[in-house]
């Protein structure tokens, strides 16, 4: 009898410890969670820098020099000279602050792939004042060394705000680290002038020249960069972006210039402008997703 109870203490402390063992619930670890997803509507803001060397070209044509005898054989070299003069690309470069708002749509086609769409507007702090440049024209360097014709023009080459709506091609480096090319279409307000004044030197009787001219519009043109934007948050995200934009050239008239001697005209010169907008721009971003 004591050998059987025995027999069963033993029976009781091996077997049921290993059958609680077998009963016990199993836990597992959790799945990770999900990567983070891209697609969606997005809302932002951005500020940055906008950097232009773009030059307004001013060509001045003589296109009258009185050759009646109301002036003198020195007086005559005076037109094809203020026309020289007034002639030169005014280096009209700038830089400034730039800001506004953007929004847009992603698809997260695959792990890796995203497609978008952006649009943005944003607004220039400065675009520039005027540049300014000297030129000094022989009239007849051999007849009469020493007398000249000197000529200022300054001008203005400005983009006062610029919006881009543009398609986005991204790849998906980490779940939350994207890199991305864009490009599509840049519209902006542009404006541009230009200031000419002339005259001999020494004057032998003939009055200064003056001319002026504008051109204020809404221009379209393309742009095209790249980018790369982090999600820190699965409903924020930062981003930094180049984009160049080009809105094309234009052309004004600076008006006709004439110079008078004793009551006549003593030539006539027509000036024109031919001015380029296009640029850089370097910013940042921050973006919620909807």
């Amino acid at each position: 009898m004591k050998k059987l109870l025995l027999t069963a203490v033993a029976f009781t402390a091996v077997v049921l410890p290993a059958m609680a063992a077998d009963l016990a619930p199993v836990y597992k670890a959790p799945p990770p969670p999900p990567p983070p997803s891209w697609t969606g509507f997005y809302l932002g803001g951005t500020v940055g820098g906008i950097f232009t060397n773009n030059s307004v070209d001013v060509t001045t044509t003589n296109t009258a020099n009185n050759i009646s005898g109301n002036l003198s054989a020195l007086g005559l070299t005076a037109g094809p000279a203020s026309a020289a003069a007034a002639t030169s690309s005014v280096g009209a470069g700038w830089s400034s602050l730039a800001g506004g708002a953007e929004l847009g749509y992603n698809w997260q086609v695959a792990p890796t792939l995203l497609l978008g769409l952006e649009a943005d507007i944003q607004g220039i702090a400065d675009p520039g004042g005027p540049s300014a440049l000297s030129n000094v024209v022989a009239r007849d360097a051999v007849r009469f060394p020493g007398f000249n014709y000197a000529a200022t023009i300054s001008a203005t080459d400005k983009v006062n705000w610029l919006g881009t709506a543009r398609g986005r091609l991204g790849f998906l480096v980490t779940p939350t680290w994207l890199v991305y090319g864009t490009g599509g279409l840049a519209y902006g307000d542009v404006s541009s002038s230009t200031a000419i004044t002339g005259g001999e030197t020494p004057n032998t009787g003939a009055t200064n020249i003056a001319g002026a001219g504008s051109l204020s519009s809404t221009r379209v043109g393309w742009t095209v960069g790249a980018g790369a934007e982090y999600m820190f948050l699965p409903n924020w995200t930062v981003k930094a972006e180049w984009l160049h934009y080009d809105l094309g050239s234009a052309s004004y008239s600076n008006g006709t210039m004439t110079s008078f001697a004793g009551g006549v005209p003593a030539f006539t010169d027509v000036a024109s402008s031919t001015v380029k907008f296009s640029g850089d721009i370097v910013r940042g971003g921050i973006n919620y997703k909807f």
